[in-house]
C-alpha cells in the first residue's frame, strides 16, 4: 500500500525511541508523507478517535516502544481500521514487529506492499452504566509515564437497554480486567459465560484476555498460551479464594459477563493496562468479540511459538534430551510434501 499518513507513538523515555523517530520522520520528508507524533503520555489525553483526528487521520500507525507503546498505537489504530507496525524498544516484545536498525528497511517494505496484515481479535464491552473515573482515582492509580486516558465513550451506533446495558467505545487487544482497588479486600463477581453463571468468585481480579493477550497478564496469573491466529475469549481468576482457579477459554460468540456482587467492595476496570473507570456493587460489564480487527502488519513470517521459546528463556528437560539434541520435527530447508501443504509451513525465522 502507498503510505500517505503517518502518525508516530514514540516512548520518550527512551533515547533510542527519539532516535529512530527522527530516522521516521527523515524517510516521511523523503518520499512525500504526511507525519505528525501522537501524544498518548502527556496531560491533555483525549479519546482515540479525538487523537486520530488531531493527526488527520493516518494510514499507518507506527509505534516506537515496547508492547506496552505497541498497545496505545493499536488503541489509535483500531479506530479508524489503520496499519499499525511496531518497532521494538522493549524487553518482551512479543507485539512488535521489527528490530530499530530496520526502520528505514520496514517502511519501504510496507509502503511498496511488501508485507503481510495480521488480522487480529479486538475485546469490546458493554456496561450497566456509562463507566466513570472518581476525581481522586488519578492520584491513587499514578503509576508509570503520564495520566490515564479518559473513561470510554458511549457508542451512539448501538442500543442501549436496561438487560443490555450501554456500548462503550472500547478496542482491548490484551485484556479488560476487572481488579479490586483496596489491598485488604477483594472483590466478588458473579462470572457468566454466554448468559449462564459460572460461579461467584472472590478474587483480587477476573480479567478477560485475547489470544493475543494470552501470553501478558493472563499467562502470569497462570492462564493458557494461546495461538494469536485464533479468535477466543479466555477468562482468568487472579488469586481467587475458591478451589477453582482454572482458565475457561469460550467462543468468540460467547459474551463473558462480570458483576460485582452486593457485598463486594468497588472495583476498577482496566482496558490493555491501563484504568478507565470504577463499578460499584450491583453494576457490570460484559465483554465480547468485537466486530472491529487490528490490522497488524508483519512483515516476516510469523514464528509465534519460536518466539514464545526465546522471550520466555524456556529450556528442555535435562531428561529429554540427555541422549543429545533433539531435531526438528518438520524440514525447515524443503517444500512439504502435498498432503502436508495446506498446513503453510512456514521457515523459521530469526526476526524479534
Amino acid at each position: 500500500m502507498a503510505v500517505e499518513r503517518v502518525g508516530l507513538v514514540v516512548h520518550g523515555g527512551r533515547a533510542e525511541a527519539r532516535t529512530a523517530a527522527e530516522v521516521v520522520h527523515g524517510w516521511c520528508a523523503d518520499h512525500g508523507v504526511a507525519c505528525a507524533e501522537i501524544d498518548v503520555w502527556g496531560s491533555g489525553r483525549h479519546s482515540a478517535r479525538e487523537e486520530m483526528a488531531e493527526a488527520a487521520d493516518p494510514d499507518l500507525i507506527v509505534t516506537l516502544g515496547g508492547d506496552g507503546t505497541f498497545l496505545r498505537g493499536a488503541r489509535l489504530a483500531a479506530v479508524d481500521d489503520a496499519l499499525v507496525l511496531g518497532v521494538n524498544l522493549g524487553r518482551v516484545g512479543f507485539l512488535t514487529e521489527v528490530p530499530a536498525d530496520t526502520v528505514r528497511s520496514a517502511l519501504d517494505a510496507v509502503h511498496e506492499g511488501r508485507m503481510t496484515v495480521d488480522s487480529r481479535m479486538l475485546l469490546t464491552m458493554r456496561a450497566s452504566r456509562r463507566l466513570e473515573m472518581p476525581p481522586d482515582m488519578g492520584a491513587l492509580l499514578a503509576y508509570g509515564r503520564g495520566p490515564v486516558p479518559p473513561p470510554p465513550q458511549v457508542r451512539d451506533d448501538c442500543e442501549a437497554d436496561a438487560d443490555w446495558g450501554v456500548a462503550l467505545q472500547v478496542a482491548a487487544l490484551n485484556d479488560v480486567v476487572l481488579e479490586k482497588i483496596s489491598r485488604d479486600r477483594q472483590v466478588s463477581v458473579g462470572v457468566y459465560l454466554a448468559g449462564r453463571l459460572l460461579a461467584a468468585y472472590s478474587a483480587d481480579a477476573l480479567l478477560v484476555a485475547t489470544p493475543t493477550g494470552s501470553t501478558a497478564y493472563s499467562f502470569a496469573a497462570g492462564g493458557p498460551v494461546v495461538s494469536p491466529r485464533a479468535d477466543a475469549l479466555i477468562f482468568t481468576p487472579v488469586a481467587p479464594h475458591m478451589a477453582f482457579n482454572r482458565s475457561v477459554v469460550a467462543a468468540p460468540d460467547e459474551p463473558i459477563g462480570l458483576r460485582l456482587l452486593e457485598r463486594s467492595g468497588s472495583a476498577a476496570v482496566s482496558v490493555d493496562g491501563q484504568v478507565r473507570g470504577v463499578v460499584r456493587p450491583g453494576e457490570w460489564i460484559a465483554v465480547y468479540a468485537s466486530p472491529r480487527r487490528l490490522r497488524a502488519v508483519r512483515l516476516g513470517p510469523m514464528d509465534f511459538y519460536g518466539r514464545l521459546r526465546r522471550r520466555m528463556n524456556l529450556t528442555d528437560a535435562p531428561a529429554a534430551v540427555a541422549d543429545g539434541t533433539s531435531a526438528p520435527l518438520w524440514s525447515v530447508t524443503t517444500p512439504p510434501p502435498g498432503d502436508l501443504a495446506h498446513l503453510e509451513l512456514s521457515s523459521v525465522w530469526d526476526g524479534p
